[in-house]
């Protein structure tokens, strides 16, 4: 990479959660070879804006129209919301209380479970 090669990346989320609890995701490793190259990675994925406009136009959605469900603050909520969908934090999944508090920015609405969502959705039609 130090002598041209592109770094090319699916997201740039830390971590997941398995069945055996928080494992690092590739999103690490992307940030280590970032520092290690002095490059920055092309992201494909989320957070890239061009991820949302893809998935959007693949829709035919509008953007103030559509409504984000993710349990990664940044990566999923916060990066939607910078491509003006609502975004919705859901505290399951790998959703942590830290990262949540720590977060650049605030959701537009926090949900304790996925299954809140109908009366969301309904409330904001």
């Amino acid at each position: 990479m130090r002598d041209g090669a592109k770094l090319v990346a699916m997201h740039r989320g830390l971590y997941w959660r398995t069945s055996d609890g928080l494992q690092l995701d590739s999103g690490a490793f992307v940030a280590g070879l970032e520092q290690a190259a002095g490059i920055e990675a092309a992201v494909v994925g989320k957070p890239a804006a061009a991820f949302f406009a893809t998935a959007l136009a693949h829709l035919g959605a509008g953007a103030a129209h559509t409504v984000m469900v993710g349990d990664d603050i940044e990566t999923d909520v916060l990066a939607a919301q910078r491509q003006g969908l609502t975004g919705v934090l859901v505290k399951t999944g790998k959703y942590l209380p830290s990262a949540h508090h720590n977060a650049s920015g605030t959701p537009d609405h926090v949900l304790a479970s996925f299954a809140d969502l109908p009366a969301l959705l309904e409330h904001l039609s």
